[in-house]
């Protein structure tokens, strides 16, 4: 580890780490660690920036900004990470006046195309992780193994550091599958309560925010039934529930829920049940 002073980049100490091993002595061949850091307090701001190797930037503390290929602006925060890579142009850093505290690993290795292939989809964006705590003591290993400058243990720090950023994106995607199944549910509770309101598919997306295609396919994924029979089979059930509990006829209770035409409630109704609504009824819900 080498540890000095750059007061265009930090106030405090940074920490660098050089492997500075021959790669003939290690034995995992398709991924290796050529570098790695802490810059605590950052302050300095990267401008058009341009890398030879790819780089995995995490941050701790702090804020600012990541651009790539003056793109998108996007916000940077404590628990986010981000990717630097060859062949495009990055401004990045703390906002003016502000600081981020930083770790980042230099790599190499052919292992990083099967990753890009597989489980590391759009490295131009800003990821982030729901669990800082544990970052810091993770990075700190892998510099503990990195700087005995052991190819054994340079070795266990790449598969460390390779299984490290493995479950920081299987923790995104599954937080952004659990925040699609709530909202997944939201629309499906709406639905369920809206039985007895006259209102259309596009009246629902619109409620919602997002286009019918959307809807269909929240409700399909949901059901497995197309929205339209999705929506029949739940107004079935309630008139079901309506024919053994009150004495209302059945053409009142198909205008109840919103059919004008009573055949055609009656014909929906003994296609999903079997059984006509009159003879539902009379059976006491026996088919």
């Amino acid at each position: 580890m080498t540890k000095y002073m750059d007061y265009t980049i930090s106030p405090y100490p940074l920490r660098t780490f050089d492997p500075a091993v021959e790669p003939s002595r290690l034995k995992l061949k398709s991924l290796a660690i050529i570098g790695a850091g802490h810059l605590p307090g950052r302050t300095m701001q990267r401008v058009k920036g341009k890398f030879l190797n790819w780089a995995f930037v995490i941050i701790t503390s702090g804020e600012g900004y990541y651009q790539v290929n003056n793109g998108e602006i996007q916000k940077v925060q404590a628990g986010s990470w981000f990717c630097l890579y060859p062949d495009a142009e990055f401004n990045y850093g703390p906002y003016e006046g502000g600081y981020w505290d930083e770790y980042y690993f230099n790599v190499e290795g052919q292992r990083i195309e099967e990753w890009l292939q597989t489980w590391l989809p759009n490295p131009e964006l800003v990821k982030r992780s729901n669990s800082e705590e544990s970052l810091q003591h993770r990075m700190e290993i892998m510099f503990t193994l990195i700087d005995s400058r052991q190819p054994s243990n340079l070795d266990r720090a790449a598969l460390m550091l390779e299984l490290f950023l493995y479950e920081l994106v299987a923790q995104a995607e599954q937080s952004l599958a659990g925040n699609r199944g709530t909202f997944a549910l939201q629309v499906i509770e709406d639905i369920t309560r809206s039985l007895y309101v006259q209102q259309s598919p596009e009246d629902i997306a619109a409620r919602h925010h997002i286009s019918l295609s959307t809807l269909r396919r929240i409700v399909h994924d949901y059901s497995g039934y197309p929205l339209n029979e999705f929506i029949h089979r739940l107004k079935m059930t309630e008139a079901k529930n309506i024919l053994l509990n009150t004495d209302m006829s059945v053409k009142e209770i198909g205008e109840e829920l919103g059919y004008k035409d009573m055949f055609y409630f009656s014909r929906v109704f003994k296609r999903i049940t079997g059984v006509s609504p009159s003879g539902y009824r009379k059976h006491g819900g026996s088919s």
